[in-house]
């Protein structure tokens, strides 16, 4: 019941998120409108409000579905399996990766939420290496072979694609990654094994306490009449 309503909430925040994306795509479309002047332009002061618009700015259908699927993706499962960072990661997921854009990529308008998809899909791998976590790194390797094919996307010169949101976005997810690695969730702590918590059984010895206080010749009375009177010795009953 409590992974049911987990999942619940996970999803509902990644759903509100999304629809957030496709209801300003839809109003853009609907209303004839282009919201590119809100992206993300380098180095100037009024471009600085690209760092909050722009992940919600796409350019056409094909662009935002091919951020909302992911963006969905990933927004659950770190809001699932990182409950008690999700919210802190990904604020600064979003908003480092925006200011990174506005700092260091080309001066020209970046919009679009593939960069915060880059930081999500790093963030979610990388803590596979820092937490080492058996959850942690089933995750990142589900991440590997679901978005294998994302590395393309940071490579430099890709007319019409912001390669620097991509990697830039990347190297913010590792940062945030190894922020928060300490701060552990309770499904990745070890449980001890079920043996490990049974008591200790009584420790007997294999030779009797007194075997090194005899002497050599105390030992050898004691194993002739050991071999004289073997009944005695084994507290055997025997019948006729």
């Amino acid at each position: 019941m409590q992974i049911t309503k987990k999942a619940v909430e996970s999803f509902r925040v990644a759903a509100w998120l999304v629809a957030a994306l496709w209801l300003i795509h839809l109003l853009q479309v609907a209303g004839g409108f282009d919201f590119g002047f809100l992206g993300t332009y380098p180095r100037k002061v009024w471009g600085m409000r690209g760092i909050i618009a722009s992940p919600f700015i796409h350019a056409d259908f094909p662009h935002l579905i091919s951020n909302s699927v992911p963006l969905f993706i990933l927004t659950s499962t770190i809001f699932f399996f990182y409950k008690k960072v999700a919210t802190r990661a990904y604020l600064m997921i979003y908003l480092l990766t925006g200011l990174m854009v506005w700092i260091f990529a080309r001066t020209v308008f970046h919009i679009g939420a593939s960069g915060v998809v880059y930081g999500l899909v790093s963030f979610i791998f990388w803590n596979g290496i820092f937490r080492r976590s058996l959850q942690s790194i089933v995750l990142a390797l589900v991440v590997t072979v679901l978005y294998s094919g994302y590395f393309a996307g940071i490579l430099p010169n890709q007319e019409g694609i912001s390669w620097e949101s991509h990697l830039l976005g990347a190297l913010v997810g590792i940062f945030v990654a190894y922020y928060f690695k300490e701060e552990i969730e309770m499904e990745e702590l070890t449980q001890p094994a079920s043996w490990e918590l049974e008591p200790e059984a009584e420790s007997r010895p294999f030779l009797s306490a007194d075997t090194f206080e005899q002497t050599k010749q105390e030992r050898w009375q004691a194993a002739q009449e050991k071999q004289n009177y073997p009944d005695w010795y084994s507290n055997n009953t025997y019948e006729e």
